[in-house]
């Protein structure tokens, strides 16, 4: 019995180095089993090692390895035993695969920040030394993710060589450690002290936006933003806002993209007069940028850089760049514009929307590109809100109607998924002039969606006007179309009724509804008749036990004996949800 213990190991070391990477792959996944198999000690003293010699070639297995360690902790008798993970992982840090580096990384941050201070003096901040003095710069790559969770725990003279390192790490001679220090200055400079911070991160910060290659500077537009938040306002006009000017002039579009994007974050960390002279300025240039790219960020950014700033000032600078990217050369750019313009309306007011921002929103409703008329209906109620609907019903209506039959079928299915809302505001008689008709229309839409939205949007005006209304303007007309020629369409209607049926309530549904889900029964059409039996599940408990056994039961047993399997199959379990209820009442 004692050797029992042995076998999960022996297991383990048989597949690590078997040829099937899967079964590698396996015994690397089934390890937390193993070393609760082996107990704390072994694992320490015969699995860990065992896995550091592993020199196993293959990604998958050193990914699962690098992601399995990282919550190994228990595993090895707490805490107080964390460092015995730390070999491994070091290894895997060095590692060619970026995502195996990566996963090391995570995991050795997530054991870092459990390990106790001393150990963390003694064990760790040792091991991002030894990673940031390696000599293959895969090593350096990995270190620049680890200063943040070592740095707080050091002593004042290993704090000073840290930060010293870091700025070594900004100067590597590979770009690819450059691009690992920027991204993660910000992490870093959030754990190193306000004094410090000012005088030796802002001039790591300073070498890498002059960096010469763009794929440094843009991660260092990143480090404005997180930089930006650190420090008080007057450095941060200092230090951050001429960084970030630059910036949004740079020659790199990519860099220029990346200050669109980070922009209306640094407004609130300078304050607002800095943001007026010297960042509306930048704005507006990236929303006039000779690249769509840049302006595809700046348009998507313009209604959250509008609330940072007042009414006047936005309708004095950003207004005129909005009406330009109105009719942009470029689709993506509308369609960036068309999905926040309507955002604009609340901060503007009542009188600067409907005088321009309405003509802005009836030109891209009219836009040839379908994702620029669907970004802008799924935001109408935002414009309602300030405009009111009399404005809206106005100005908007006919393009909402001239949208309600456009080509592209996401468009009049964006439109339906509208009108209920539209509906509420505009109260029942505007609704019946304008929109009753088209309602009904969409239910004999040649796309299945459209129709199946188009039943649901009749079950949800029913709810909205109540069933009094939805019996004089709904009810008659899904009748009528239930004998359309067509079995899709009668299907539609099934659908409908299925519906309608909860809302109308008990009386009309017996009276009015459920004579033709029992008609239907006899058509000629299988799927019709098994929609009948769903159908007549879901009402069945909407009405009384009477009409269930005089009308519901003999249709459905009557379907059950029925020559086609699916009609039969759904017969009966219809038959069955009514036994199960009757059962149980």
């Amino acid at each position: 019995m004692a050797e029992e213990p042995l076998y999960p190991i022996a297991v383990l070391i048989d597949e690590l180095k078997n040829d099937d990477i899967q079964l590698r792959l396996n015994s690397i996944r089934r390890l937390s089993t193993i070393a609760r198999a082996l107990g704390e000690e072994r694992t320490r003293r015969e699995l860990i090692p065992f896995l550091n010699e592993n020199n196993d070639d293959d990604d998958e297995v050193l990914l699962a390895m690098a992601e399995e360690l990282g919550v190994f902790i228990p595993y090895v008798g707490g805490v107080e035993y964390a460092s015995v993970l730390l070999p491994p992982l070091e290894t895997l840090c060095t590692v060619e695969e970026t995502c195996v580096r990566d996963k090391a990384v995570e995991s050795l941050c997530r054991i870092g920040s459990q390990m106790r201070e001393s150990d963390l003096v003694e064990y760790f901040i040792p091991l991002v030394k030894r990673l940031a003095a390696g000599e293959w710069f895969t090593a350096r790559v990995s270190a620049c993710g680890l200063f943040h969770i070592a740095y707080p725990s050091a002593p004042e003279t290993s704090k000073t060589e840290l930060r010293s390192i870091y700025s070594q790490l900004c100067q590597d001679d590979m770009p690819m450690v450059r691009r690992s220090a920027a991204s993660n200055l910000g992490k870093f400079a959030a754990t190193v002290e306000y004094a410090h911070l000012k005088a030796d991160v802002m001039s790591i910060f300073e070498d890498l936006t002059q960096d010469d290659q763009d794929s440094v500077r843009l991660l260092a537009v990143e480090g404005c933003a997180a930089l930006g938040k650190l420090l008080e306002p007057p450095d941060c006009v200092a230090h951050i806002l001429p960084v970030i000017v630059n910036f949004s002039q740079d020659k790199s579009w990519r860099v220029r993209y990346m200050v669109a994007n980070q922009l209306y974050e640094l407004c609130e960390a300078v304050g607002p007069e800095p943001t007026r002279t010297e960042l509306v300025p930048a704005y507006v240039r990236l929303l006039r940028d000779n690249e769509a790219e840049v302006r595809i960020a700046a348009a998507g950014k313009v209604t959250k850089f509008c609330r940072i700033l007042n009414p006047d000032l936005s309708i004095q600078h950003i207004l005129p760049c909005v009406k330009e990217l109105s009719s942009d050369s470029s689709q993506h750019v509308r369609s960036a514009l068309a999905s926040v313009i309507m955002g604009m309306a609340p901060v503007l007011g009542k009188e600067a929307t409907f005088e321009q921002l309405l003509p802005i929103f009836l030109s891209l409703l009219k836009d040839e590109f379908p994702d620029v008329r669907l970004n802008i209906i799924s935001k109408l109620d935002q414009v309602n809100q300030v405009i009111g609907i009399d404005l809206l019903s106005q100005s908007l209506l006919p393009a909402i109607v001239e949208l309600a039959e456009d080509r592209h079928w996401r468009v009049r299915l964006a439109i339906i998924e509208y009108i209920p809302l539209l509906a509420s505001q505009l109260g029942v008689g505007f609704f019946d002039d304008k929109l009753g008709a088209l309602c009904m229309q969409w239910l004999q839409d040649k796309v299945h969606s459209i129709r199946e939205a188009a039943a649901n949007n009749l079950k949800r005006l029913a709810e909205e006007f109540g069933p009094e209304w939805a019996m004089q303007h709904i009810i008659p007309q899904v009748l009528e179309m239930s004998s359309n020629s067509h079995y899709l369409y009668r299907m539609t209607i099934l659908r409908a009724i299925s519906l309608l049926a909860p809302v109308m309530g008990s009386e009309i549904t017996c009276s009015n509804l459920l004579p033709v889900v029992v008609a239907a029964s006899k058509d000629r059409v299988p799927n019709i008749k098994f929609n009948v039996a769903k159908v007549l599940e879901s009402i069945f408990p909407i009405v009384d036990q009477s009409v269930v056994e005089k009308t519901i039961r003999p249709c459905l047993v009557e379907l059950s004996e029925d020559p086609d399997v699916d009609v039969r199959f759904f017969s009966n379990q219809a038959l069955q949800a009514i036994d199960h209820v009757m059962m149980s009442s």
